[in-house]
């Protein structure tokens, strides 16, 4: 039940996040939107990106090793070969993204909603995927290589994702 609570809570927040008027989360300055531009500069290690929104971006060899990613949205983005290197996604949301060779290891990425999120050839070492929302054919791929315990939680890849 709480899996299923989690998941209706992560579509609506999708959705919100989808139909949100851009003006209105600028004037706020709560919210990072990426949507509107034209990201050339691809080095976010260490930054404060929480609610940041990325949509539609091709964000593929992008750094953003040790960065705060709390709460933020990865809407339909190319993430491949990006260094993820120990971010905080706790409560984040990827949508259709894709993480194809993307280094993953030591990242936090609980109660994380990644539904249609592909992991080929990610480096998850000491990632914690506790609780976070998946689709089952990239959980059981995750699990085949699930490896180490994450630095700052101290839960082990294998059992955050709930691998037998």
């Amino acid at each position: 039940m709480k899996t299923a609570i989690r998941l209706l809570l992560g579509a609506c927040l999708l959705v919100l996040s989808c139909w949100a008027d851009p003006a209105i989360a600028a004037s706020s300055g709560a919210i990072r939107a990426y949507d509107d531009v034209v990201i050339t500069d691809k080095s976010f290690a260490g930054q404060n990106l929480q609610q940041a929104e990325f949509a539609y971006d091709n964000l593929s060899d992008a750094d953003f090793h040790d960065a705060d990613l709390r709460g933020a949205v990865f809407n339909t983005c190319g993430l491949e070969n990006a260094n993820l290197r120990g971010i905080d996604f706790s409560d984040g949301i990827a949508y259709l993204t894709r993480f194809q060779g993307a280094d993953l290891s030591d990242a936090v990425l609980t109660e994380a909603v990644m539904l249609r999120s592909t992991f080929e050839d990610a480096k998850i070492d000491g990632a914690d995927f506790s609780f976070a929302v998946l689709d089952r054919l990239q959980a059981k791929l995750l699990c085949d290589r699930a490896t180490g315990t994450n630095s700052q939680t101290g839960i082990a890849t294998r059992e955050s994702l709930g691998c037998s």
